[in-house]
């Protein structure tokens, strides 16, 4: 569940030993039911769990804390945070994550540790992150050092928005723990040693940290009935005589699980536990490739082995095959307003981000896992007419519901490549392509037409939507072949040549304003590329001209073995979109999504929201990072190695210190041309994004090979020559 949007609303705070802690009050806590409940920004900086299935539970950090958890699937958040704060009773209490001083390093594996500064050097905190290998516990291990030599107190607060809804929890305080429910999950929060006194209460009045940055002080109530409640606990350490202690994090089905999970963790010890989480991601790394020499320095290959676990712990480890598109919830999706709550985005399955996280693990030599992405798309996510949804929960059940035909038409490459020939996978195959071929949309436009194109904003014909329809259907004809099914794999073949003959009545045009010669455009709303026809962009963006608006989609028809890379439409298209959409920061080349992007922060780098009118230019898309990726994978079937080796080094230098890799990167317009956001950096997107680790490590692979790896032969040898 969620939590206000108060920065000090979960945390660990660290006060003077002076008695200025008022006496057990006991009770039921003020304030119900507490300041609406929020998630925390999308900028993680840490991404882990055990590798083991038993601890079905996922931490991030963000700003110097804790940020969400999710239990039990992926699709669930159920912590929003936990932080350390400083007091020394009388005159000052400082929530940690404050603190300008932050760094956040993985110290191997999936371990995270985050070292907090306080701006005034009262205090110092080190946090070590593992959740245990065997239950359903986050530890944190914490080294709290007072660098006056006065004694301090710590207090750990958590903040529980249990089963991604953080209005209906209740708390209380039970012994050296306190505990945290609703009708389907629980969370406990318990310490070794143990806490000296607990307390619970509600978001924004009666919680550990409003409290004690008001008063400096603590009351302690022993209930929450029903709200937006946090839980508190009063640790050992005073930074002087006493510096160490463990925080466990338990969750369950019910109190008596998570407490249980919190308190066995506690026995079992931080360091046996880490010792075991990092031993089950050594011993899954034994099992895939080691980084390629594509990759130069050490940070670079640090960054791979990142990517590489990343990707591999955003499977869910109930329904397996299940990878999430990011542990995040970016600007509004995070507000837990009532058009979001509970939470969806980004931490639901894409169909199309699955297709490209698994040709990632493919490359890194996890061919398990690809298998079990085809096994959950076309086993738990495929809609009876055939379709996949645009996304779905973990568990399959679809979330948002436009129909994207490469959402469709891409697991069906990504299974022929894997040589699923088998009559399950087939089955799953025919239905999907037959979709592709039947598809009407609402408006009489016919595949492969879409509801919606790969950035889920508009409808039309769209060249990368295209280049994945005829891919996929070659790609079906193929397994219909070996499976005895003939006549199919003539049918989807024609299809192909036919779409393919008309791809450039709907996408190539051959008057726009952007160039004398012909190029593709983003999409065209009516399927023909000359018209002048006018749409929306939105996102506040603006209304253009269909043949004034590009992006680099078309890209797709070379990777995936369509076009020739010197194809003369291709090379022109490039120099347009390099003209419109590129940018050269000091970290490299990149590229907007498409002309006058509306996806992203707004001018003063305040959070994206979808609610501003038309016209209003009142938020801004951002350099995405992938897209340098797809470039590089360009270059390499142009025969540009060089160039392509280049691109994957400008796609490693954009990670945060916890190396993970975000969706977007600031432009060539600093929020309000303030200082703070360097073009090249990340912004407050969507961070880790799956997607954007699995393109750096395809391209480092591509690099290595000198071509382009993905690239179905299939496809190639049908339009191109083998």
């Amino acid at each position: 569940m969620r939590k206000l949007v108060l920065p000090a609303l979960a945390g660990v705070l660290i006060a003077g030993l002076a008695p200025a802690v008022a006496q057990a009050q006991g009770g039921e806590a003020p304030g119900a039911p507490g300041a609406h409940p929020s998630w925390l920004p999308a900028d993680k900086t840490g991404f882990g769990t055990a590798r083991e299935r038993a601890s079905n539970v996922w931490f991030t950090l963000q700003g110097g804390r804790l940020s969400e958890v999710y239990y039990p699937d992926l699709s669930t958040p159920s912590v929003r945070s936990l932080d350390l704060v400083v007091t020394d009773g009388t005159s000052f209490a400082t929530v940690d994550s404050s603190a300008k001083t932050q760094q956040v390093r993985r110290t191997g594996g999936l371990t995270y540790e985050q070292t907090v500064t306080d701006d005034q050097r009262r205090w110092k905190l080190r946090k070590t992150y593992v959740t245990d290998p065997a239950r359903a516990s986050v530890l944190i291990d914490v080294d709290f050092v007072s660098l006056t030599g006065r004694p301090y107190q710590v207090y750990a607060v958590a903040d529980p928005d249990l089963t991604n809804e953080g209005s209906d929890d209740s708390a209380r305080s039970q012994g050296a723990s306190a505990v945290s429910s609703d009708a389907k999950t629980a969370a406990a929060l318990a310490a070794e040693p143990a806490f000296s006194r607990t307390s619970v209460g509600y978001a924004g009045s009666s919680d550990g940290i409003t409290q004690l940055t008001k008063s400096f002080s603590l009351k302690d109530y022993a209930t929450a009935a029903k709200g937006n409640v946090l839980i508190t606990g009063q640790t050992s350490a005073d930074g002087v005589r006493s510096r160490d202690f463990t925080l466990s994090l338990g969750m369950g089905a019910k109190d008596s699980d998570a407490l249980a999970n919190a308190k066995a963790s506690l026995r079992r010890g931080f360091d046996d536990a880490a010792r075991a989480y990092d031993r089950g991601w050594k011993q899954y790394l034994r099992q895939v490739k080691d980084a390629p020499s594509s990759l130069k320095t050490k940070r670079e290959r640090d960054l791979y082995q990142a990517s590489v676990l990343m990707l591999a712990a955003s499977e869910d480890k109930i329904h397996q095959g299940a990878l999430i598109a990011s542990p995040s919830m970016p600007w509004r999706f995070g507000n837990n307003d009532p058009e979001w709550s509970p939470s969806g985005t980004y931490h639901l399955v894409w169909p199309r981000d699955l297709y490209q996280i698994a040709t990632g693990l493919l490359a890194a030599g996890d061919r398990d896992a690809a298998n079990r992405s085809v096994d959950y798309m076309f086993g738990t996510q495929q809609l009876p007419d055939g379709h996949l949804p645009q996304n779905s929960h973990v568990d399959g059940t679809p979330y948002w519901t436009s129909i994207q035909l490469d959402e469709t038409a891409l697991p069906i490459v990504l299974a022929q490549q894997l040589g699923r020939t088998d009559a399950k996978t087939w089955r799953g195959v025919r239905k999907a392509a037959e979709f592709l071929l039947s598809y009407k949309a609402d408006n009489g436009h016919a595949s492969p037409y879409s509801q919606q194109e790969r950035w889920e904003e508009q409808d039309g014909y769209s060249p990368s939507t295209i280049a994945a329809v005829i891919a996929g259907l070659v790609c079906a004809a193929d397994l219909a072949k070996a499976n005895g099914a003939g006549a199919d794999a003539a049918r989807y073949l024609a299809a192909a040549d036919a779409f393919k003959a008309k791809l450039a009545q709907w996408t190539v045009t051959t008057n726009g304003p952007l160039s004398k010669d012909p190029y593709f455009v983003r999409l065209t709303k009516d399927g023909n590329a000359n018209n002048g026809t006018k749409y929306n962009l939105g996102n506040s963006s603006v209304t253009m001209d269909q043949r004034a608006v590009t992006d680099a989609g078309f890209l797709e028809l070379v990777r995936l073995g369509i076009y020739r890379a010197d194809d003369p439409v291709i090379t022109n298209s490039i120099k347009v979109t390099d003209a419109d959409i590129a940018f050269t920061t000091p970290t490299g080349q990149f590229w907007h999504r498409y002309t006058k992007d509306g996806y992203g922060e707004k001018a003063d780098g305040s959070p994206w929201d979808y609610t501003f009118p038309a016209e209003s230019r009142t938020t801004f898309g951002r350099l995405w990072p992938l897209l340098a990726g797809e470039r590089g994978e360009y270059d390499l079937a142009a025969g540009d190695r060089g160039t392509a080796a280049k691109r994957l080094r400008d796609l490693g230098r954009i990670s945060s210190s916890g190396d993970t890799m975000p969706e977007q990167v600031w432009d060539e317009n600093a929020p309000s041309g303030q200082p703070g956001f360097p073009a090249g950096s990340p912004t407050a997107s969507a961070t880790p994004l799956a997607w954007t680790h699995a393109q750096y490590l395809r391209l480092a692979w591509s690099v290595q090979a000198g071509k382009v790896i993905e690239q179905p032969r299939v496809v190639r040898c049908h339009f191109l020559g083998c």
